[in-house]
């Protein structure tokens, strides 16, 4: 078993085609509060990943979860992120945006926010070809669209900051494939621009 990630939340390990994802302890919170928080998230992010299952979603298949070693086992998904795609072959930006958008779109009329919505948590699938969606430690279910806007404004942030080059096009993109799939497009995208005001305000 070899690490291949460690973040504030969670280490990565690789195991031949798995990766098993363990949350770690934080010793600033409360014993209590930390394993009952940590346990909570676990447990989420497998029913999220079930969920995913059931819609036949391309994300990792789960293989089993423990809420008391904190632990999620999934497939591992063979490929390059998107943000080494699109830093390649910027040709390819317009095509992999919109399923980017459609994907996105599948997810929120699932009432799936992923909440960390950047290039580097997308893998095209090195067989298939289809963008896959990576580590949902931070999602959670709600049919609100202002939390459906928000998902949206953190990937918008993350494409001007990762992809200038391609910014605002390539989110404009992102959009058009978002309108395919999603049927509550009109208010989400009214709260987008609420929240974009807002996060231009937070600048000033």
């Amino acid at each position: 078993m070899k690490l291949i990630a460690q973040g504030a939340e969670a280490k990565l390990y690789r195991e031949n085609a798995t990766i098993i994802k363990e949350r770690l302890a934080k010793a600033y919170r409360h014993p209590e509060l930390d394993e009952s928080l940590r346990q909570f998230r676990t447990r989420r992010e497998a029913k999220v990943l079930q969920k995913l299952e059931d819609l036949q979603f391309p994300a990792p298949h789960l293989r089993e979860f423990s809420d008391k070693r904190m632990s999620i086992t999934m497939d591992f998904v063979p490929g390059e992120t998107l943000k080494e795609v699109l830093l390649q072959k910027a040709n390819d930006s317009e095509h992999l945006a919109r399923e980017i958008g459609q994907r996105i779109g599948q997810l929120h009329q699932a009432d799936i926010i992923h909440s960390d919505l950047t290039t580097s948590n997308m893998i095209q699938h090195q067989e298939t070809g289809a963008v896959n969606f990576i580590d949902f430690g931070l999602s959670f279910f709600s049919e609100k669209a202002e939390d459906k806007a928000v998902d949206l404004f953190l990937l918008d942030r993350a494409l001007e900051t990762t992809h200038a080059a391609l910014y605002p096009t390539i989110f404009e993109q992102v959009l058009d494939g978002y309108r395919k799939e999603n049927s509550e497009i009109q208010e989400v995208l009214e709260r987008l621009d609420q929240v974009r005001k807002r996060g231009r305000n937070k600048k000033r």
